[in-house]
């Protein structure tokens, strides 16, 4: 039996993650490169070294759930490889002193470090803790709908910024312990951070960092019934179990994760289906339909395109191509859920798709040990959010042609800038 034979025109093309074509429709730019190869190189900017982009649905869960893929490359055993990510923060001129901060926290980590980390927090999330949430999340949601119905019915509204964005970073913020007057700074910080504007990254990061120890300091004195009261319990009675690197970065990692692809998903979901009218109309006769269009919704036009990269603990293969011990590796979720060898007609929209809503076949949260830890948090928000914004406005429409819609130009991400529509009449009263 011959070994692996890597394919001559694979390894030809190098793709760039930046280049505005692809980022432009990533769902055609990847399915292309898909049915190219198992893999092809890609290159970010201001990092020298290639890596390996995976991006066919069997391969992908294979790379997210193989534990011979490591996140983080000093895991590698036997050899000395440079942490790509690494390289990509100092790119961005992040300070090594914050850069720690973006780097060993719980999206980094792997095996028993990965799975102390996310069981101080998992309870937080479970199905049963969500469903507890939903009363909250409910209210949360008409309040803000009921502060649009303010709204002159001709006016345009900026739907990220009055509607998508402030329901997710509200819940999470009250999950953790952020107080309300702090909140307007993390939509500040999150945007600083996607924005790719040279030379904020180090004042950001330094910024939320600070913040995130006075706050620390001010729920030692006050405890509360949050998470970040149970986290500084966790490193007080256990300093071995949580650092003060790792308390800092969860709190960061989890209200940043906790609002960013939420907003997003409900961005997305709500020009999915304002552009497929009969899609929009099933919904709403059969608003039962919701979980499952959430699921739809996460495959088709979920927000985050890529993962993490992962790093070969040996030498394997994928898809008949070599990978050798200490290369990286990024699954590229969006062609996965693409791929027609899994999903029938997957250029479709179809809020039917998934024939159980507690079924999950798209990979849009992840797959594996790293799935995402909030999953059940953000379908949940998504439900609410879109089921609530079709009732209460009936007439809703976009306000700008949808080929004019501005996106913000992000590697391995699916985000509006701003999301125009028109209220387009008298909203319902909250049923």
């Amino acid at each position: 039996m011959t070994g692996p034979v890597e394919s001559n025109e694979a390894a030809a093309e190098t793709v760039d993650l930046m280049d505005p074509a692809l980022m432009g429709d990533p769902f055609a730019g990847f399915s292309r490169l898909r049915e190219k190869a198992p893999m092809v190189r890609g290159v970010f900017p201001g990092v020298d070294t290639p890596i390996w982009l995976v991006s066919r649905y069997d391969d992908v869960k294979l790379v997210l759930s193989d534990r011979r893929f490591v996140n983080d490359p000093a895991n590698v055993p036997g050899m000395d490889v440079r942490n790509i990510r690494e390289r990509a923060i100092q790119a961005r001129g992040i300070p090594a002193e914050y850069a720690r901060y973006l780097m060993d926290g719980i999206l980094d980590v792997d095996g028993a470090d990965h799975i102390r980390l996310r069981k101080l927090v998992s309870r937080t999330f479970t199905a049963r803790r969500v469903a507890e949430l939903r009363p909250r999340v409910e209210g949360i949601t008409e309040d803000l709908l009921d502060g649009l119905a303010a709204t002159p019915a001709d006016g345009v509204v900026d739907l990220m910024e009055r509607y998508a964005y402030p329901l997710p970073i509200t819940v999470i913020c009250e999950l953790v312990g952020i107080p309300e007057e702090c909140r307007p700074r993390w939509r500040e910080w999150g945007k600083a951070l996607v924005s790719l504007e040279p030379g904020r990254f180090g004042d950001v990061v330094g910024a939320m960092v600070t913040h995130i120890q006075d706050l620390i300091e001010r729920r030692r004195a006050e405890p509360a019934g949050d998470l970040l009261t149970g986290l500084i319990r966790a490193h007080d009675e256990d300093g071995d179990h949580l650092s003060d690197t790792e308390m800092i970065t969860m709190v960061l990692t989890l209200v940043l994760a906790g609002h960013e692809t939420t907003a997003h998903l409900i961005g997305n979901g709500v020009v999915a289906l304002l552009t497929h009218p009969e899609q929009l109309a099933l919904l709403r006769d059969r608003p039962g339909l919701t979980p499952r269009a959430v699921h739809e919704l996460m495959r088709w036009c979920g927000p985050v395109h890529a993962t993490r990269m992962r790093y070969a603990g040996e030498d394997l293969e994928i898809g008949g191509m070599p990978v050798r011990q200490g290369e990286a590796v990024m699954a590229m979720l969006v062609g996965a859920n693409y791929d027609p060898r899994e999903f029938d007609a997957p250029d479709r929209f179809d809020v039917t798709r998934e024939p159980d809503e507690r079924r999950e076949n798209h990979v849009g949260f992840g797959h594996g040990l790293h799935y995402c830890l909030g999953a059940a948090l953000a379908r949940q928000e998504g439900e609410v959010a879109i089921e609530a914004l079709l009732r209460r406005f009936p007439d809703l429409a976009l306000a700008v042609d949808p080929a004019d819609l501005q996106r913000q130009l992000l590697p391995g991400s699916w985000r509006l800038a701003r999301l125009p529509v028109l209220l387009a009449g008298r909203a319902s009263a909250p049923s």
